[in-house]
């Protein structure tokens, strides 16, 4: 069921950074490039071999990500309960994918503390 064209690198960076307050770092090596809201990790993506990406997700709804879609997996090295590692691979089509990256925005702008949101007007 691989109906849709495959998001690719540059178009998963140009999306992240369009977020407010979006920063990129690689701070864990030269392959991983990581997207930060008020220093908090809600993306990071393989620069290596295919494209994989881990996103936050609410606890219930990375199981429910995970039963639904092959390419949804356990976060690699990540907390398995809050995090997935998704295969961009063609078998989610772009548009979920920006919704899965935008709801793991969502979940670290609401844990960040009071005076980071309000130092970045959110």
């Amino acid at each position: 069921m691989f109906n849709f064209v495959r998001m690719n690198i540059e178009e998963l960076r140009e999306y992240c950074l369009s977020l407010p307050h979006v920063k990129e770092d690689m701070p864990f090596d030269e392959e991983t490039l990581v997207f930060k809201v008020g220093g908090k990790m809600f993306c990071f993506a393989s620069l290596e071999g295919n494209l994989k990406m881990n996103l936050k997700c609410d606890p219930d709804e990375a199981i429910e990500m995970r039963e639904t879609f092959v390419s949804v997996l356990p976060g690699f090295h990540m907390n398995k309960r809050h995090w997935n590692t998704v295969l961009i691979d063609g078998s989610v089509s772009d548009s979920l994918l920006k919704v899965w990256v935008l709801n793991s925005y969502k979940l670290v702008i609401a844990k960040l503390t009071k005076a980071v949101r309000a130092e970045l007007g959110l």
